[in-house]
């Protein structure tokens, strides 16, 4: 059988002790080739596709992300670090595929760097269960007349992507492909206009698209 690829992710880290405690992690645990980095390597490591960012300053955090999406916009970034619902919610918002605290335990880490590399969204519970509460008296599940229109099928992937399913997850019931899935992913991200799966969910509960399970 062939070996899976590495999943090569950059960690920058200005906290060294939390970078050796990466470094420990990530070598005790098969499948991951980790990469000490600063902001400037980024953009020349091109086999890089995922980045641990720590969170130490949240005033510098949105401009940090920025700088990387810039020079990598396919590039996919973990932030790691304390953080308010709030402030979890701008950096998924803001473009990063992840939010890990500083808290999790090592299996989280490694199963949200699992997952973002599969190209899904890593985000704890309770930031969804903030909005579940914002817009749990929201009527049935409905889409308004006048703004964007969604197919059969498009609802149905859009309601179990808000329940947190992975693109698998939600083939399966429905009886396509995970390519098929993203595809309808993706129509559903310029339809709404957003750049990711949390906001969509997020937009999706807030203007009642969806009902809340």
């Amino acid at each position: 059988m062939a070996r899976k690829p590495l999943i090569r992710v950059a960690v920058v880290e200005s906290d060294p002790l939390r970078l050796v405690g990466f470094q420990a992690l990530f070598n005790s645990v098969s499948g991951f080739d980790l990469v000490p980095a600063s902001l400037p390597d980024i953009g020349v490591l091109q086999s890089i596709g995922l980045v641990l960012l720590g969170n130490r300053n949240t005033e510098n955090l949105f401009d940090l992300m920025a700088t990387l999406k810039a020079t990598r916009p396919g590039l996919r970034i973990i932030v790691t670090g304390s953080g308010d619902e709030e402030t979890i919610l701008k950096a998924i918002v803001a473009g990063a595929k992840g939010y890990v605290d500083e808290a999790a335990s090592p299996a989280e880490f490694v199963q949200a760097v699992r997952v973002v590399s599969q190209g899904s969204i890593w985000a704890p519970r309770h930031v969804f269960c903030m909005f579940i509460e914002r817009v749990g008296s929201a009527p049935g599940c409905m889409f308004p007349a006048g703004r964007a229109s969604f197919t059969d099928r498009e609802k149905e992937v859009l309601e179990l992507l808000v329940a947190g399913r992975s693109n698998k997850e939600i083939g399966s019931p429905l009886g396509i492909g995970e390519r098929t899935v993203k595809a309808h992913v993706a129509k559903l991200l310029r339809k709404v206009g957003v750049q990711n799966r949390i906001a969509l969910s997020v937009h999706a509960l807030t203007h009642s698209l969806v009902i809340a399970k």
